[in-house]
């Protein structure tokens, strides 16, 4: 097979340093369709392998990036299974970490809200969230139905804290988005981001679809966060490793009981990592209903990133 050619990491546009592996897309079309019940194909099926590289940074990136559309993530979280409780109650850690950084009467900007949960940890501030893929239909006049760059229109500059809670993987060019949300907020205003990192349990996991396109695009280091804050006129006010809590111990059950643990290899169209991720995924949902936190030295659930706009 031709070496294909190196792209540029969607964060500092410098070389990738390793290619990691390639997936055809094939695999990756049915796997969703089998797993998940959800049609991958429009968005995966222009290009025949998608290949996971590593940045200077340590960030992964899959390259062609291509976002999932609105179909391909209505299906799925209808699919998923533990979402019944999730939408009940996910104030989870990161917003926890993140509501500490939160004053009184702030105005804050939740870009991708989903449900708008983090609103319940702000209590003291005032909240407005977007989401076109979860706003449709609710009537709730602190979501809206629209992207960030159309808010920004007539809002930019206008929030004291902007957020985006595993919103910046999803997304092909997500340098550019995180530039869109230090436009949102005044001069000395903060910008947060939560992102699924590497290596952690995630990456663990063998054959792991949520970390695959068209779902997850990009997998997070620390160095990589600091380039994204100190590229786009912010500076780090810190960068914290969230821990687990009893909404996302779940990937940390099926990693720790998955028999096959990935390093390096992250999918593979064998039976035997097939089965390992479903006898993983049937010890976590025992552990999961238990509400079992774990409490081993760990990675953690994904990392917080805390930049102020200079």
């Amino acid at each position: 097979m031709t070496a294909p050619p190196v792209p540029s990491c969607p964060v500092t546009g410098e070389p990738a340093v390793r290619l990691v592996q390639s997936i055809k897309s094939g695999f990756l079309t049915r796997a969703w369709r089998y797993a998940f019940r959800v049609d991958a194909a429009p968005t995966l099926k222009q290009h025949p392998l998608f290949h996971l590289w590593e940045s200077p940074s340590g960030l992964h990136f899959f390259h062609p990036m291509v976002e999932g559309d609105h179909e391909f993530y209505t299906g799925l979280y209808n699919r998923l299974s533990f979402m019944d409780t999730w939408w009940l109650d996910h104030t989870r850690h990161e917003f926890r970490l993140a509501a500490r950084h939160i004053n009184t009467g702030d105005r804050v900007l939740d870009m991708g809200c989903g449900s708008a949960a983090f609103r319940k940890a702000i209590p003291q501030a005032s909240y407005l969230g977007l989401d076109p893929n979860f706003a449709e239909g609710r009537g709730i006049d602190y979501i809206r139905n629209e992207t960030l760059a159309d808010h920004l229109v007539a809002h930019a500059g206008q929030y004291d804290v902007a957020c985006a809670f595993q919103v910046l993987e999803h997304l092909e060019k997500p340098a550019a988005t995180f530039g869109d949300l230090v436009r949102a907020v005044r001069p000395g205003g903060l910008v947060i981001v939560g992102v699924p990192h590497v290596p952690s349990a995630a990456t663990r996991i063998p054959n792991f679809l949520i970390n695959a396109p068209p779902h997850h695009l990009t997998w997070w280091t620390r160095p990589a966060l600091a380039a994204l804050a100190e590229r786009n006129g912010t500076s780090v006010v810190a960068i914290e490793q969230v821990p687990w809590g009893t909404q996302d111990a779940f990937v940390y059950w099926t990693a720790r009981f998955s028999p096959i643990r990935c390093k390096d290899i992250y999918f593979k169209n064998r039976v035997s990592w097939h089965l390992s991720v479903l006898l993983g995924m049937i010890a976590a949902r025992l552990m999961h209903s238990l509400r079992r936190v774990p409490k081993a030295p760990d990675e953690g659930a994904s990392l917080l990133l805390v930049a102020r706009k200079t």
